[in-house]
C-alpha cells in the first residue's frame, strides 16, 4: 500500500538518494508509488514494447520510470512516458512530455491518482491515460478531475499518429 512519509526531505536530498522503487517528491515528503507486482511490470513491459516499435513512424520515445520536475519542489515519476524524439532527453523531465500512462494497483486509490493527474496537467502534459491491469480497462483523463476521465478501448494523441489500442497492448501481456 502506497504511503507517505511524515519526515521532510530536502529536494536535494531526494535527487541524490536512489530509491528502490522510485518515489514521488511532493512538497517535502516522499511518496510511495505502487509497483512491483506482475500484472503491473507486464503491462509496464508491454506498454514500452508497443510504444517502441512505432518510435521512427511516430518519431516518439518511451521510457519507464523517469523522474519529471512538476514544480521546483513536486517531482512525480509516471510509470511510461512518451515524448518527441524532436527533444533532446533530459536525466530528469523539466519539459512536459507528450503523454504519462499509469497504471494502477490494487491499494491506488482515487484521491491521490487525482493529484497525480493534476500535476501532470499543470506541467503542460497534454495526454493522460490510466489503465487497469486486473479489470483490462483504460481511462483517457482530459483533466485533473475525475469526472473528466472517460473509460475507452483506443486512446489518440490528438494532432499526431500517436494512438494505442487497448485490446492489442492486453493481448501483449503475459
Amino acid at each position: 500500500m502506497a504511503s507517505i512519509t511524515n519526515a521532510i526531505v530536502s529536494v536535494e536530498e531526494y535527487l541524490h538518494t536512489h530509491y528502490r522503487p522510485d518515489m514521488d517528491y511532493v512538497d517535502g515528503r516522499l511518496e510511495d508509488r505502487n509497483v512491483g507486482e506482475y500484472d503491473h511490470s507486464s503491462l509496464q513491459m508491454a506498454l514500452a514494447a508497443y510504444f517502441r516499435q512505432h518510435r521512427f513512424d511516430w518519431n516518439i520515445r518511451v521510457v519507464q520510470e523517469q523522474r519529471m520536475q512538476i514544480t521546483p519542489t513536486r517531482y512525480r515519476v509516471p510509470d511510461t512516458l512518451i515524448f518527441s524524439r524532436d527533444l533532446e532527453p533530459e536525466q530528469i523531465f523539466t519539459r512536459p512530455p507528450l503523454v504519462c500512462i499509469e497504471v494502477l494497483s490494487p491499494e491506488d486509490r482515487t484521491k491521490r491518482f487525482q493529484a497525480r493527474v493534476q500535476d501532470y496537467f499543470a506541467m503542460g502534459v497534454r495526454a493522460v491515460w490510466l489503465l487497469d491491469p486486473r479489470k483490462k480497462i483504460g481511462f483517457n483523463c482530459l483533466t485533473g478531475d475525475q469526472s473528466d476521465w472517460h473509460q475507452g478501448t483506443d486512446f489518440i494523441f490528438a494532432g499526431s499518429p500517436i494512438r494505442m489500442n487497448l485490446a492489442a497492448v492486453f493481448a501483449e501481456v503475459d
